[in-house]
């Protein structure tokens, strides 16, 4: 997004495409960054991934519009390049398809941009929620009342994740003290079902708790937008941090100064010896709780 964003800032009047998966480009298509999304596994586009394979006149007049492509597809033998190229092409630019430990990966991200001779200086992700968005959040938390504590207890990896015990006990903790925040919200996704299988016993019968489960991320990030969260290294936490919600991101085995974001709004709490089974719940707790307590004494 810290990319996107400088290339719409340079060129605000650019028509900009995202080739990706939908579900996920939904929080740009049409939000500021791109004025449409095509889906990277529509059928016909899989002989741009052969060698010497047969394009379609309709892809070789799509691509052939645009006045530069850039690609972080991984592609080592230039196959899918040189079939863009035959589609006439002006410009290609070939972003890192992995990200390495030597730097952030928005910085790493954002380095072919320097060809153009745009600098990428904020490297900070930004939402912009529609009002649509903005409407189901609304509807979403109708009769919780804020603050509001969103967590996500789930990540792309179950080394990543702090116990899910202890977000149960963390919720608890929340609840009970009601001075701090008077709503929870739960925000998993299809790999989360058997940890929110607990959850969900846990906390059936209490009001005041919410359950975001595979919410459309544009949606998801709208609810963000009015919580303060916890969640891991994850996307959900990017998402969080760039919807503009207050995040406290745990942190294990992963390294915060290359994938933690770069957001002002965004804290780290790195466990101890890289291990978040060492992580105490208190600890957390009076982390996010301090916070809040300093947000309350900067409103007054």
């Amino acid at each position: 997004m810290p990319t996107l964003k400088a290339l719409r800032d340079a060129h605000p009047r650019a028509r900009i495409e995202i080739l990706g998966y939908p579900h996920i480009a939904a929080v740009a298509d049409k939000r500021f960054y791109a004025d449409a999304v095509r889906s990277i596994e529509y059928a016909a586009l899989s002989c741009f991934f052969a060698r010497g394979g047969e394009l379609p006149s309709h892809l070789r007049d799509y691509f052939g519009v645009f006045d530069l492509i850039l690609s972080y597809l991984y592609d080592p033998d230039q196959i899918f390049e040189n079939n863009l190229r035959q589609c006439s092409v002006q410009k290609i630019l070939r972003g890192p398809a992995r990200i390495d430990k030597n730097a952030h990966a928005a910085w790493q991200l954002a380095q072919p941009l320097q060809e153009l001779g745009i600098n990428v200086t904020d490297l900070a992700a930004k939402l912009f929620p529609s009002d649509e968005d903005r409407e189901f959040a609304r509807r979403f938390l109708e009769n919780c009342e804020p603050p509001i504590l969103a967590l996500h207890p789930g990540s792309g990896s179950e080394k990543k994740n702090w116990p899910i015990e202890n977000w149960i006990e963390l919720a608890k903790t929340s609840l009970n003290a009601k001075a701090s925040f008077r709503a929870i919200v739960f925000v998993s996704g299809e790999a989360d079902e058997k940890e929110m299988a607990r959850v969900r016993t846990s906390f059936e019968h209490e009001p005041q708790v919410r359950f975001a489960h595979q919410l459309p991320l544009p949606q998801l990030a709208a609810v963000l937008e009015q919580s303060t969260f916890i969640g891991h290294d994850s996307g959900i936490s990017h998402l969080a941090a760039a919807a503009g919600a207050r995040c406290l991101i745990l942190f294990g085995p992963t390294d915060p100064k290359v994938w933690a974001p770069q957001n002002t709004n965004a804290r780290v709490l790195f466990a101890s010896h890289a291990d978040l089974t060492q992580l105490g719940v208190a600890i957390v707790w009076n982390t996010i709780n301090d916070w809040e307590r300093e947000r309350r004494a900067t409103e007054l």
